[in-house]
């Protein structure tokens, strides 16, 4: 979720060349778990300032992802579940590394290129002694090997109003189908991230930005109709974008 402007050249410059061992040990999530049972509501708003009071604990959780990344003999549930929350876990010490920011784009430079020097480019994530950003997770990893199923980009959150919420409980291989289509239909029934009524359809720019991804799968509009409360015409490929905020979705 780097930014509006998504170029293929320049997302392909965030793949990700890593070798997974043959066997490696599942890291526990309970410790992410309590975190975001503790300080992120229903609506997916977090209490910043009660993270930064448990930021030892995330660190931890951090430190055991670090070292436990996913192997071989693990299944594809379990891969996209770890990186997924590496993703928003990351996203969460990056915004209490740089506490008081109102949104996640005013941390690096002023003036951003895209895939560059945004905050999704910064180098400040290490899993098994190599270093990543959080454009490496979702375009380098997320986006290349998981192409059967976009439905992650309804679980990524970039600490933005009006990205999906951030689920109050860790990912996990055993609940990944339920809880994705959870985040589905909470994205698209949320009226601040996707009007969808009989008078009219606008929705979010994540169905523009990825609209490659989530047609690989149906069209746009049979995803909207999968989750939306209220049906569209599923012939229906012209449509209105909402306003997207990077306003951050809590506060310390």
């Amino acid at each position: 979720m780097s930014s509006e402007e998504t170029p293929a050249a320049t997302e392909e410059s965030k793949n990700v060349d890593r070798k997974e061992k043959d066997k490696g040990k599942q890291a526990n999530a309970s410790t992410w778990d309590k975190l975001l049972k503790d300080h992120v509501n229903d609506k997916g708003e977090v209490d910043y300032g009660g993270m930064m009071n448990d930021k030892a604990e995330l660190e931890a959780y951090l430190a055991e992802i670090s070292e436990n990344a996913p192997a071989k003999n693990w299944s594809d549930d379990e891969k996209m579940a770890y990186w997924i929350n590496a993703y928003n876990a990351f996203t969460v010490k990056l915004i209490l590394d740089n506490k008081g920011v109102s949104s996640i784009k005013d941390i690096g430079p002023k003036t951003q290129i895209p895939f560059v020097n945004t905050p999704w480019d910064i180098k400040f994530i290490e899993i098994d002694g190599d270093k990543y950003d959080l454009n490496n997770i979702e375009h380098g990893i997320l986006r290349k090997d998981f192409k059967k199923d976009p439905r992650y980009h309804f679980a990524l959150v970039c600490a933005a109003e009006s990205c999906p919420r951030l689920r109050n409980e860790a990912y996990t291989a055993k609940k990944l189908d339920k809880q994705l289509d959870e985040e589905g239909e909470a994205f698209l029934n949320n009226k601040a991230k996707n009007k969808i009524s009989e008078d009219g359809v606008a929705i979010s720019p994540l169905f523009k930005w990825y609209k490659k991804d989530f047609e690989r799968k149906m069209p746009i509009a049979e995803w909207v109709n999968k989750y939306s409360d209220v049906k569209i015409d599923k012939k229906q490929d012209d449509f209105s974008y909402m306003d997207y905020s990077w306003k951050l979705n809590g506060a310390f």
